[in-house]
């Protein structure tokens, strides 16, 4: 993002070789006519210069959200909406797993009534079906035989029924007999009517003002023909009720505990989410464009590593906008001393042929020079995007002898070649050659005629190094490190005539495009050696 926005504003003032396009255009008309035109485009220019120059000037020294931008939309907001959002649903889910829980627990328990209702009967005819088997009959001391009536009054007699049970004996001719009941099931006439008619035991339900009503009939026979017939009847209401009534209590109880949960939760959340409340108001900050805050990390869950990576993006911000500053601060810099000279020969500028050359051969070669840089700084911008390197198979051995072929034609230098690697790597061979180029272009600018500049390569198995060295001033080491950063200047303040601090940079930027690095061995009044290490793959 640094490298993009500077090489937009660069492209700006790139715009300046129209204006000297012009001015070559207007030094070939004639001399009188030259002196007027030279003058108004020196004019305009230093004009348009000075304007560009001011705003780069101006840009250098204000952070990048203040630089005219509109400012980042503010949303207005509940200060607890994410936190209700999360208890609501927390609420919602909570609500419905105790409501299910409860329609469960109630048909479970009625399923449990049902169950115990119906072994309750059977177990009152089971224990008539014995007494008629095994039994005998009090007054005779005799098995019971046939005599149904018998059977009955000696059940009636001695059995107790169960609480909310009642015992029907209906024998053909007698009127009917029952135990206590809350009801007069006996007296009604059709029920006593449906029940004696019967032929087959029979098992249903009744509803009555006291409640519902499950009842066992059993038809008791002498002969194959129907006698009697036993009717144990259980009220179950009392105990429906008592179970509608835990069932409620049980509902009342989880919705007390729901609301002390919802209020614990509350807090929870709070505490939860106010490591996200506070990237919120940092990022505020940085968006006001202060870089100072920090959100404090706290454990290791999912919360403190949203905190470290943020943290993380703030660091790489405020680094990127720091270098975005310098770099635009020196980029206005480089730009003006161009743009100084071109305009000041302009203003200069006399009828003399002579002197018109001069002046034209000076402003050709200071646009030359922007020309240059702009290109640089375009190169830099591009070396952060992804379709910056077109890789391919690349002999080693080959690319070396090619690029020292180019390279010993840049000065006059004893050249020495070492090429032992004979590898093939995979890497974009144009870019790797601007790189190397670079290098021993700046091993020229930095020895004298005569001295000894030296390129080789080797073969380190998992990598390949291309190495260039030469007898030069050498590097101070408090300059090893800030001699790669765009228009930097080593202490001996030596620098190529035509450059701008940008050829380490673009080695830099086409080196990490491949994945490799750099290493530098320097030491003032020895020499240089730069060593280019790439991945063998």
């Amino acid at each position: 993002m640094t490298m993009t926005t500077a090489a937009a504003g660069m492209t700006a003032a790139g715009g300046m070789t129209a204006p000297a396009g012009a001015v070559a255009t207007m030094m070939t008309v004639t001399a009188a006519g030259m002196t007027a035109a030279a003058g108004a485009v020196a004019t305009t220019m230093t004009t348009t210069m000075t304007t560009t120059t001011e705003a780069m000037t101006t840009a250098a020294t204000t952070t990048a959200m203040a630089d005219g931008r509109p400012a980042a939309p503010s949303i207005r907001r509940s200060p607890n909406g994410v936190r209700i959002r999360i208890l609501g649903w927390y609420v919602v889910l909570l609500a419905g797993a105790a409501a299910v829980g409860l329609i469960l627990q109630r048909e479970a328990l009625l399923q449990r009534l049902d169950a115990q209702t119906a072994e309750s009967l059977e177990q009152e005819v089971q224990e008539l079906s014995t007494l008629a088997r095994e039994g005998v009959d009090p007054d005779t001391g005799q098995p019971f035989g046939n005599d149904v009536e018998a059977i009955l009054d000696t059940f009636l007699s001695r059995n107790l029924p169960n609480e909310a049970e009642v015992f029907i004996a209906l024998v053909e001719g007698e009127p009917p007999r029952s135990t206590l009941s809350p009801e007069p099931l006996a007296e009604d006439r059709e029920l006593v009517e449906r029940w004696t008619q019967l032929t087959m035991s029979e098992a249903g339900e009744l509803s009555t003002p006291s409640g519902p009503v499950r009842y066992l009939a059993v038809p008791l026979a002498t002969d194959g023909v129907t006698t009697a017939t036993f009717v144990v009847a259980n009220f179950i209401g009392g105990r429906q009720a008592n179970l509608e009534s835990a069932v409620a209590i049980t509902a009342a109880v989880l919705f007390v505990s729901l609301l002390l949960a919802t209020a614990a939760a509350w807090l929870v959340a709070g505490r939860i989410l106010r490591p996200i409340q506070e990237v919120t108001d940092t990022a505020r900050t940085i968006t006001e464009g202060a870089f100072g805050e920090r959100i404090p990390i706290r454990g290791t869950d999912e919360i403190a590593e949203l905190a470290l990576s943020f943290n993380a993006m703030v660091d790489r911000l405020e680094l990127a906008f720091d270098t975005q500053r310098t770099f635009i601060s020196d980029a206005g810099h480089e730009l003006r001393t161009p743009i100084t000279i071109i305009g000041g020969h302009l203003e200069m500028l006399g009828d003399d042929p002579d002197e018109r050359a001069e002046t034209m051969a000076i402003v050709t070669d200071e646009l030359d020079r922007m020309t240059r840089m702009v290109d640089d700084l375009l190169l830099l911008a591009r070396s952060e995007t992804p379709d910056f390197l077109r890789p391919e198979p690349l002999d080693l051995q080959s690319f070396i002898a090619d690029v020292f072929t180019k390279a010993s034609a840049l000065g006059d230098r004893e050249w020495v070649l070492h090429a032992e690697a004979t590898a093939v790597i995979r890497a974009d061979g144009q870019r790797l050659t601007q790189a190397v180029l670079n290098l021993t272009r700046n091993a020229v600018g930095h020895t004298e005629p005569g001295g000894v500049i030296t390129m080789g390569s080797e073969d380190m198995g998992d990598n390949v190094r291309i190495w260039v060295q030469d007898d030069g001033t050498g590097i101070s080491p408090d300059d090893h490190e800030r001699i790669f950063e765009r228009f930097a200047r080593g202490s001996d303040r030596r620098r190529s005539p035509d450059g701008a601090g940008l050829g380490l940079a673009i080695v830099l930027a086409i080196i990490d495009a491949h994945g490799g690095e750099i290493e530098l061995s320097s030491a003032l009044g020895v020499g240089s050696r730069f060593t280019l290490v790439l991945p063998e793959h």
